[in-house]
């Protein structure tokens, strides 16, 4: 299997590559062009983006898009999903899926606190704020010329993502990765049996 991704940033190619590492470890990963650099204007892009993602010697079964709402608005996410979903052509809907985070990647990454505190050695409040994206990038020492991409893949492989269902656009992005693991060779973890 081979699933094809188009994300924004180094952050959220590391959360696609640990959710893969985690949930379908024997696909193969694909990575489209960067959302916002193909010089296409944004309504054009997602179709773009899907036609190079299927052609025969990329062939991808499942196309996951990685977005943010960048906005401090609880419920922008869901807008930008809707026009999101919007522009992927017909043809391309069963294979894709996309996700919004609520403001940025950094959001889903802390979206436990005290798990993700523990396993850098900070305070959990240090993550509980409306946007974490610098004290988690400075717990983990990203800079530009480092990114920690396996670092960061390796805390979405660990991390108890059942946890992560309270934040509703996270709890989208698995609601449709869960449907689509139920189509393809891919036994993803039911994290609903497990909140009981």
């Amino acid at each position: 299997m081979k699933i094809g991704y188009s994300v924004e940033g180094s952050t959220d190619r590391a959360f696609v590559k640990g959710l893969v590492e985690r949930w379908c470890p024997g696909a193969d990963l694909v990575e489209g062009s960067f959302r916002g650099s193909t010089g296409v204007s944004r309504r054009r892009e997602i179709p773009k983006i899907c036609r190079e993602l299927t052609v025969a010697e990329k062939a991808a079964t499942l196309i996951v898009f990685l977005t943010d709402s960048n906005d401090d608005d609880a419920d922008s996410w869901r807008e930008v999903l809707k026009a999101e979903e919007g522009r992927v052509p017909d043809e391309f809907k069963h294979l894709a899926i996309v996700g919004v985070c609520q403001r940025n990647i950094e959001c889903w990454l802390c979206a436990d606190a005290d798990w993700l505190a523990g396993m850098l050695g900070r305070k959990p409040d240090d993550y509980r704020v409306a946007d974490p994206k610098g004290p988690f990038e400075e717990a983990l020492g990203i800079t530009r010329f480092d990114r920690k991409e396996a670092e960061i893949a390796g805390l979405v492989r660990e991390a108890p993502l059942r946890n992560w269902l309270r934040n509703l656009s996270f709890e989208n992005f698995y609601e449709q990765s869960w449907q689509k693991s139920k189509q393809l060779d891919c036994p993803m973890e039911n994290l609903r049996e497990r909140e009981t």
